[in-house]
């Protein structure tokens, strides 16, 4: 058993030493026009979720794209309102590396691990930055599965069974766990990768995991707010209209927790497509609904806010 422990350790350890170095590779790549993209496409709300959408994908961290985008606004360098739409992007862009690990990747990951190390071998700076992206993205699916094969020998022990069982069959405490574990190492992909593990092992039931992915959306906003302490208050409300948007979403979506999780089995026969899938709609659901009263959501934002010298 505890090589088991072991393994599982090693795994989630290579896991989010891959995406570090998956996400740093891309922001290398994107260094000194990340902020230029951010505040160029953001005129409208439209081309802000749009643009949140696809830089947060590429990056692989809404974590960090709300953090940049506080900076930006803290700066005046973008407003408030320009900022919504990136914000409402960056949830739904973080749900695609879970999809992408829901696929046979195996063809892929092991070429991309050999090229990336030839990349990373030559030295040179063009060169080295898409090379730490491909080790990273390799290190990633390869961990996965590798955990999902050393959790499995844990769900035998009672222990192991019963501590889960108690998360997982209370959907409040399910939320809190996901919440603390993604705000521990600032990454709901992360903890949506290990959920996803869980499930499919039979470690957790399909509610609970559900329960755990919802509670990660909340937790990956302490970044966010760790960012806006002492700026500006059009810094500060971005981090308040982060924390709602997902703290609201969940508060909708928690007494839904069983039919939501029951669409997601008719969505998919498979427990990691079906966490995968149900972490996807939730955010694109969530972002579809705030979408057309953007506007409203902001002036609520910015009298619950206001600006220095408002009352």
């Amino acid at each position: 058993m505890w090589i088991a422990v072991l393994a599982a350790i090693v795994s989630l350890i290579v896991f989010l030493g891959g995406l570090r170095t998956m996400r740093s590779g891309l922001e290398a790549m994107a260094k000194g026009r990340l902020p230029v993209i951010l505040n160029k496409f953001v005129k409208t709300p439209t081309r802000g979720i749009v643009t949140g959408t696809v830089v947060t994908a590429l990056v692989q961290s809404s974590a960090a794209i709300t953090a940049i985008t506080v900076g930006l606004v803290a700066a005046s360098s973008l407003g408030f309102r320009d900022a919504l739409g990136i914000v409402l992007g960056a949830n739904i862009g973080s749900t695609i590396t879970p999809l992408l690990l829901t696929m046979d990747l195996w063809g892929i990951a092991i070429p991309c691990l050999g090229i990336g190390l030839v990349l990373v071998s030559l030295r040179r700076p063009r060169l080295y930055a898409p090379g730490k992206a491909l080790i990273g993205f390799a290190c990633v699916f390869i961990s996965l599965q590798t955990l999902t094969t050393a959790l499995h020998p844990l769900t035998t022990t009672s222990w192991f069974t019963r501590t889960l069982a108690a998360a997982g069959h209370n959907p409040l405490w399910a939320i809190l766990v996901g919440c603390t574990a993604s705000a521990l190492v600032q990454s709901s992909t992360a903890t949506t990768v290990v959920t996803m593990a869980l499930v499919d092992n039979g470690a957790i039931p399909l509610v609970g995991g559900i329960a755990m992915v919802l509670g990660a959306n909340v937790g990956t906003c302490l970044t966010s707010v760790i960012a806006a302490i002492g700026q500006p208050r059009a810094a500060v409300q971005v981090a308040v209209a982060h924390v709602l948007l997902n703290v609201a979403g969940v508060l909708v979506f928690l007494p839904f927790l069983a039919p939501y999780s029951e669409w997601m089995t008719w969505l998919s026969p498979h427990p990691k497509e079906q966490i995968a899938n149900a972490h996807s709609i939730f955010n694109i659901l969530c972002t579809l609904a705030v979408w057309p009263a953007i506007g409203s959501f902001a002036h609520f934002v910015e009298r619950l806010v206001p600006n220095q010298g408002r009352t």
